[in-house]
């Protein structure tokens, strides 16, 4: 099994719209091998807490407008890692620390990485 065309386009708008904010390092997995709870997890970073809120805050906007209300949404508070759970993906927006120290790609290796469009770029160097 892979991920559904409505998980694939989900994917597609939150990594778009956190390149929009400058987040760093943007990858997505194919999950839907490995977990029954969704199919694919979007991973980005920033370097400032205010930033992951930011990032956050756009991607809620542009996943609201695509028709996708979060489930479950973790981690607002601290601001230094943000889940947002849409059954379909889960979007992971760390900050920069916290992404090194739990190294999620690590975990998620052996998944198939999902194609972004071109427009996404990863913040610094753009």
């Amino acid at each position: 099994m892979t991920a559904t065309d409505r998980a694939l386009e989900l994917v597609r708008t939150a990594a778009e719209a956190a390149s929009d904010k400058l987040a760093d390092n943007i990858v997505a997995f194919d999950v839907s091998e490995q977990l029954v709870i969704t199919d694919a997890f979007v991973l980005c970073s920033a370097p400032s807490d205010r930033q992951v809120r930011s990032i956050v805050d756009e991607i809620e906007d542009r996943l609201r407008a695509v028709g996708a209300k979060p489930v479950r949404r973790e981690g607002e508070r601290d601001g230094r890692w943000v889940l947002l759970d849409y059954a379909d993906i889960v979007v992971h927006v760390q900050h920069e620390e916290e992404r090194s120290f739990y190294a999620l790609e690590r975990l998620w290796r052996d998944c198939p990485l999902i194609d972004l469009p071109d427009t996404v770029t990863s913040g610094r160097g753009r």
